[in-house]
Parts: structure tokens; C-alpha cells; sequence
């Protein structure tokens, strides 16, 4: 068992026991968040949904958040991940909004970031928003570090939202 998977089994256990809900966004990890939280046996109790919103058009039709939405925000920046933590949240009725975007590789995005750059977002009961630059041009080495890095984001907010 990977030590993703063991946090994964973590996250699900305290969602579970909360009786609390996700739903997920993702660009560059290509789906693999999801399929982590899946992985885990009862995740129906939790995984409310989610997409891989890789382009314009899919971000428009999934997640319902136009051009108009995006005036002042670029993709691959920590504003969008939070612009589509709460809009996938909100859509899906959800306790909690889980998003990743970013450039895997081997080469940056049209935005200007280098290979290897991510940011995630969650929001919920406790919100919060990070970087990631793994200076690396390794795409699949990039896309499992994104969802590891929005997976310990959000074991991170899921913890503090218990604290708080």
C-alpha cells in the first residue's frame, strides 16, 4: 500500500465518521485525486464527485464558470484553484471543494509557469490555498506530487476544521 493510499484511508475515515462530503477539480494531475479517494472501499459514503477540467470548454461546461467568471484570474494560479474548490463544492452540494491545477510537463503552460508548478485549493469548513513548484519536467512524477500535495492540503484543512 502506497503511503498515499494510507492517507487517503485517513481522509476517508474522518469524512466517514463526520458524515462529511467532497468533490473534486483537477487540471494537471489528470484525475488522480479522485482515483485516490476512490480507491478506498465505502467511498460513496464520502466522494460526492468530480471532473478533470483540462481545458476552457470543460471548465465552461462541468463546472459552469465562464470567461466572465474568469475576468482578473488566470488558470494555473492560486486564485482559480480557489475559484474551483468553491464553485465545484457549491455545484455538487459538497462539504468540502478539493482543486489542483498546473503545469505537469515536460514543458510550461501558455501562462508562463515552468514544469512542475501546481497550486491546490480547499474549501469548506476550513479554507486554504498552496504552490507547488517541483522543478521537475518529469510529467508523471508531477502528477502524482500534485494530487499527494492537494491530498495533504486537505488533510491539513480537515484536521484544523476539527480544531476549530
Amino acid at each position: 500500500m502506497t503511503d498515499l493510499l494510507k492517507q487517503t484511508i485517513a481522509i476517508a475515515e474522518i469524512l466517514k465518521v463526520r458524515g462529511e462530503t467532497v468533490a473534486v477539480a483537477e487540471t494537471s494531475a489528470g484525475g488522480l485525486v479522485s482515483a485516490q479517494l476512490l480507491a478506498v472501499s465505502g467511498a460513496s459514503a464520502y466522494f460526492v464527485g468530480g471532473g478533470v477540467l483540462y481545458t476552457g470548454e470543460a471548465r465552461e461546461k462541468l463546472a459552469g464558470i465562464t470567461d466572465a467568471d474568469m475576468a482578473g484570474i488566470r488558470s494555473s494560479s492560486e486564485p482559480f484553484a480557489r475559484l474551483l474548490a468553491e464553485t465545484l463544492r457549491r455545484r455538487l452540494g459538497a462539504t468540502w471543494g478539493l482543486a489542483e491545477t498546473g503545469a505537469a510537463g515536460p514543458t510550461g503552460n501558455r501562462y508562463g509557469d515552468d514544469a512542475g508548478h501546481t497550486c491546490v485549493a480547499v474549501s469548506g469548513p476550513f479554507s486554504d490555498v498552496k504552490t507547488l513548484e517541483t522543478a521537475s519536467n518529469d510529467r508523471s512524477a508531477n502528477m502524482w506530487r500534485f494530487s499527494a500535495e492537494a491530498l495533504d492540503l486537505f488533510m491539513q484543512c480537515l484536521r484544523e476544521s476539527q480544531e476549530n
